[in-house]
Formats: C-alpha cells, sequence, structure tokens
C-alpha cells in the first residue's frame, strides 16, 4: 500500500485539464474569505479521483479548494454546494470537520462552482491496516473510526438544519434507482452483466425502511484525518455523497473494510487481523451496536451488496470520465480497471458469498 500512500498524497503541480485564472480565484477570496490575505499560490491534491482538490497557501495559512470537474458531467453528480452545507451544519455540533469559508456558485471564476474550507494538519492512512501505527495503538484507532460515525448517525438532521438534505422515505428504491440511471446514461462507460444482475437483486430485496439519519456514504479510512499523534478524528472528509439515509446502509459500507482488499478498494480483507491487533468484524460491528443500542444488524447481505453496488457504480462514472478524457486523479484509469472485479464483488454479496 506504500505505493497508493506516495499517489495520493501531497501535491503536485496543477494538472492541464484542472487550470484556472488562479488571479481570478485570489480576488474572489479578498471578497469572500475573511482574513485573507496574499499573495496565493494554488497546488493540486494528487488524491480526489471526483471532485478535484487544490491546497490554498498563502504566508499566513492554507485553505482547501473543492471544485466541481470541468467539461461534461452527469446532472446531480459531483454537488460540491451539498459537501459545503453539511460541513458547515456538522461544525455547529463540533463535529470533527473542517470550517468552511466560502461557497462560489459563479462560474465566471474559476469555470465551475467550487468551496474553500480550512485545511486540516493531521494524517491520513491510506493503508487501512494503519502499518505506520504501532500493534498496541492499533485497536484505539479502528474505535475512533468506529465512534466518530456512531457519533454521526446519533445526530438528528433537524436539529441542525439537515431535515431537508434528502428525502426521508424509499432510500433504497432512490439510491439504487439513482446510480442505475447514471450506470445505464454512461453509455461510453459500458454495461456488464454481473452488474445488471446485481441491479435485479438488490430491487427485489430491499429491506424495510429504518430510520433516517446524515450518512456519510464513502466512510473510510482514507476519508478522514487523523490527529498528528493521538488516535482521534479531527476532520472527516469528502461529503459529496452525503444525504439522508439508513444508517446501518452507511455502517455497512464502512465495513466493507473487512470484505475487500487493495486495489479493488481500502481494505483489509486476507490481513492477518490478530497479528495486526485489528478488531474482528464481529466485534466492529458490536461496538458499532453498543454506541447506537442496536442488539445486531439485520440485513446485512443486502446491505453489503447495494455497498459494492454504489461502490462499482461510482467506479463505472470514473471509467466514463477517463473515456472522455475529463477524470480528476492521474491514477483514474487505474481505478476505472476496478470496476469488473467489484461488479462480480457485489453479485458473489448478493448470492451469500
Amino acid at each position: 500500500m506504500a505505493d497508493r500512500q506516495d499517489q495520493n498524497s501531497g501535491t503536485t503541480p496543477v494538472r492541464e485539464a484542472h487550470r484556472f485564472d488562479e488571479a481570478r480565484l485570489a480576488a474572489w477570496m479578498a471578497d469572500n474569505v475573511a482574513g485573507y490575505e496574499g499573495p496565493l499560490t494554488v497546488e493540486q491534491f494528487k488524491g480526489g479521483q471526483s471532485n478535484p482538490t487544490y491546497k490554498l497557501t498563502t504566508p499566513g495559512r492554507a485553505y482547501v479548494l473543492r471544485r466541481k470537474p470541468p467539461g461534461q458531467i452527469l446532472k446531480g453528480a459531483h454537488a460540491v454546494e451539498r459537501e459545503a452545507r453539511v460541513l458547515s451544519a456538522l461544525a455547529t455540533v463540533d463535529f470533527p470537520v473542517a470550517r468552511v469559508h466560502g461557497l462560489c456558485t459563479d462560474d465566471s471564476v474559476i469555470g465551475t462552482w467550487f468551496y474553500v474550507m480550512d485545511m486540516v494538519e493531521g494524517r491520513i492512512f491510506w493503508d487501512a491496516t494503519f502499518p505506520q501505527v504501532s500493534r498496541e495503538e492499533r485497536p484505539a484507532y479502528f474505535d475512533a473510526m468506529n465512534a466518530t460515525l456512531a457519533r454521526l448517525h446519533g445526530i438528528d438532521p433537524q436539529a441542525i438544519g439537515l431535515g431537508d438534505y434528502g428525502k426521508p422515505g424509499n432510500f433504497f428504491e432512490r439510491q439504487i434507482g439513482r446510480w442505475t440511471k447514471q450506470y445505464h446514461e454512461d453509455v461510453e462507460a459500458g454495461r456488464n452483466d454481473d452488474m445488471d444482475a446485481l441491479i435485479g437483486w438488490l430491487e427485489a430485496h430491499v429491506p424495510p425502511q429504518g430510520e433516517v439519519r446524515i450518512t456519510h456514504g464513502d466512510y473510510r479510512c482514507d476519508n478522514m484525518i487523523f490527529h498528528p499523534t493521538e488516535p482521534r478524528v479531527v476532520a472527516v472528509l469528502d461529503w459529496e455523497l452525503s444525504t439522508l439515509g439508513d444508517p446501518l446502509s452507511d455502517f455497512a459500507y464502512h465495513l466493507m473494510m473487512y470484505r475487500l482488499a487493495p486495489p479493488i478498494a481500502t481494505g483489509i480483507a486476507g490481513a492477518d487481523l490478530a497479528a495486526l491487533n485489528i478488531p474482528s468484524e464481529a466485534d466492529y460491528v458490536a461496538a458499532y451496536c453498543a454506541r447506537t443500542g442496536r442488539a445486531g444488524i439485520p440485513d446485512l447481505q443486502f446491505y453489503t451488496a447495494f455497498n459494492i453496488f454504489r461502490l462499482a457504480a461510482i467506479i463505472h462514472g470514473i471509467k466514463g470520465r477517463v473515456v472522455r478524457g475529463t477524470a480528476a486523479s492521474a491514477h483514474a484509469r487505474e481505478m476505472a480497471e476496478k470496476f469488473p472485479a467489484l461488479a462480480a464483488a457485489g453479485w458473489k454479496a448478493a448470492q451469500g458469498g
């Protein structure tokens, strides 16, 4: 996983396809970001498959800019305005997120909508076995991830102004419909037999509607920043897929780390958990259930198959952007090649595998 750490960590000069008028951005910052003082230096983060992400450096501080990708994009995708909204709302209850300084919905500034937030210092772990952490400390890092997600699922959306952040009913029907539609419409990326079979199975096995909570949608170790030295999450990143939905589905997505492994996903399948001192899947589920007052998680098979389907649909979208030449990451082609294996894993999960 060291390669993935190298591929995604740090910055690079802004890629040709993602350049913009930096003077226009600096002028917008001066007008919209309290305390901003230039001059401004712009670099692009290596990671960020979907929304191009930039590091903005000034003499006094650093910021992060997230934007919609340039070029043709699917309707409803890359909704940076939703990211900015959920970050701002969660900050009001001290949930660990970066502070948002401003949202720009004027395409004339850099060519697409964007928002600017704080640059949070800390560590990102691109390998879910946490190799940089001592064996003794490792359980505390897993517990921090577990506790942070349980805390998110304990927040009442209505209480922080997110009661209309997503439609409250028929979550799975809507999600399956949304991702199936994007999969079908992205003709350039092609069709896949396993994906088609998985869609049919999911449509026929939707469980009853549970409670509605804020769901992150892509909760995994490399989408959070840990404290520089402590086993503590200081910021959860990448809220592009967040909505109101089923918290158990959100947890099951995170739980996929036990079912999948690189290069398909950031996971620990096949790793010697006892030797690494990583909690078992059963223990991890039990910890989440204890924190959220549950006896267990029924329909875990459906949740697992659904989440692999959704991840496959996201990778299918990256494949389409590779074909069209608008993919954000230098490693998007490698990601796109994972689509058939993910679709196959989803269909296997649906069949109880």
